[in-house]
């Protein structure tokens, strides 16, 4: 053997070559990674995205099948996500939807084994190392898999524990949404025996808890594809009913303790279906809060308003106001106080005349954010509301700093008053909005023994049957000249 003589004027050269070729291998490689990464993995919160989820899905339900074990899969869904995402800005948002998905796994990982696979000759993994599977399906949507279900009570415990964790306020810098989920449950086998019916049964499920008031689970049964279908007929039926003016307003008076007399109306949205007579606020309003169309509604309404404002104002009568309810949607609308200044400036009505009436988990949702938003619309001369106040969950703190003017007891409340809880319930509002120089009104009075108490306790108005039903415009003014102090005088000597 002769050794070849080296080189040496090109050893380095070569050297380099080999480093170049070395660096160009590794970042290759790298790429590779980064690509089969974001081929399974959601790269905002790094849980598998929703191709990784249908091939998790399908490999379980492969294993359960032939196991003769039962399966669960959670839909999770989170609500109003896009209003709060509007309100905070889509920065936030993501940050917003990453500590989610934290608490997700981490509350998940307590007492579960959750692994994530995307290995297409994983099928024979042993089902007792995985038995949570997390995934990002997109947007505001989540999925949970839990295979091997023993026991329904399990899946359950799973649901309230993630309705738990997901629901307590997210601090982000100078916000702190509340964010709830509404989940959705299929399990397997009864409600499916592949991905693809089992998703869409799960889905389905979720859509019913949003309908029964959101934040909660629900089970799919096969009565919610008939609602599905239903649902959908009534969002096509809406959108005609305000093309074709089928909707109406009506006014339930609200009376002033002291004086019986009727200082305020609230402005209450009726629809009458050519086909099926009138239809609930009930059943439409949320119809209308999950396609956006309430939005245009919320509009119609106020014009409304100050068509028939206008007219009364003709009749003489001026000593009034009239409550208008504004969605969560629309006061999440980031331009929400420029169109009210428009609508101000082109109906002309005065801004004394209207009181908006705004939810307690609508103005809590990002309570910093929404001092200053509800500041603007008070500035333009309106008064502010809580509805349905002691059903959410506001801080006392924040309640203090909020520009409102009136609380509104829920008629929950009133109806209860039956019952010393109620009662108590009732009692402490009405001494809080007194503390805090607030009007308190009390909706849903339907007996003499609720008005009795309610006058006794200087509650300020009374809305309800016991005085009127809702009333057409025709008819207000007859209301406004009606005069309660001998019902109320009466009431208080039984």
């Amino acid at each position: 053997y002769k050794p070849k003589p080296v080189n040496w004027s090109l050893l380095g050269r070569d050297v380099q070559y080999m480093l170049r070729a070395s660096n160009a291998f590794n970042s290759l490689k790298r790429q590779e990674d980064r690509l089969r990464y974001l081929a399974y993995y959601d790269p905002l919160t790094n849980l598998p995205n929703r191709r990784s989820f249908n091939e998790q899905l399908t490999r379980i339900l492969k294993r359960a099948q032939r196991l003769n074990h039962s399966a669960a899969l959670l839909f999770i869904d989170l609500d109003n996500f896009k209003r709060i995402n509007d309100s905070i800005g889509h920065g936030r948002g993501d940050r917003l939807l990453v500590e989610i998905a934290k608490r997700l796994a981490g509350e998940l990982r307590e007492d579960d084994a959750i692994n994530y696979f995307s290995d297409s000759n994983a099928d024979d993994v042993d089902p007792r190392d995985r038995n949570t599977e997390i995934a990002r399906l997109g947007g505001d949507e989540f999925t949970v898999v839990l295979s091997d279900v023993r026991d329904m009570r399990d899946v359950e415990g799973v649901a309230q524990r993630v309705i738990k964790t997901l629901s307590e306020p997210i601090s982000l810098h100078s916000h702190n949404p509340v964010v709830t989920p509404s989940i959705g449950i299929a399990m397997y086998p009864q409600d499916g025996l592949d991905a693809d019916s089992l998703v869409r049964n799960a889905d389905t499920a979720m859509y019913a808890a949003k309908a029964d008031g959101r934040a909660c689970f629900r089970f799919y049964n096969e009565e919610m594809n008939a609602r599905s279908v239903e649902q959908l007929k009534l969002e096509e039926d809406l959108r005609e009913a305000m093309r074709e003016g089928q909707l109406e307003l009506r006014y339930q008076p609200q009376v002033d303790t002291l004086t019986g007399r009727v200082v305020s109306l609230e402005a209450l949205v009726r629809w009458k279906h050519p086909i099926r007579g009138l239809i609930s606020p009930g059943d439409f309003i949320p119809v209308a809060e999950r396609t956006g169309q309430i939005i245009e509604l919320g509009e119609w309404v106020l014009a409304e308003v100050a068509r028939h404002c206008t007219y009364w104002e003709t009749l003489g009568l001026v000593d009034f106001r009239v409550c208008v309810n504004i969605s969560p949607l629309q006061f999440n609308q980031p331009n929400l106080v420029e169109r009210v200044r428009h609508f101000l400036d082109t109906s002309g009505i005065d801004p004394a005349r209207l009181e908006l009436e705004l939810t307690e988990s609508a103005i809590m949702t990002d309570a910093k954010t929404n001092i200053d938003k509800l500041r603007q619309l008070n500035e333009l001369g309106l008064d502010l509301a809580v509805d349905d106040f002691g059903t959410g969950y506001s801080s006392l703190s924040y309640l203090k700093r909020f520009p409102i003017n009136t609380l509104k007891i829920d008629q929950s409340f009133v109806a209860d008053m039956s019952s010393q809880d109620g009662v108590a319930i009732v009692d402490a509002i009405i001494v809080l909005a007194k503390t805090l120089n607030l009007r308190s009104i009390a909706e849903g009075i339907e007996t003499r023994d609720q008005l009795r108490h309610l006058a006794a306790q200087h509650c300020d108005l009374m809305q309800g049957f016991f005085f009127a039903r809702p009333l057409y415009p025709e008819d207000v003014p007859d209301a406004l000249r009606t005069d309660y102090a001998r019902d109320i005088a009466d009431a208080l000597r039984d």
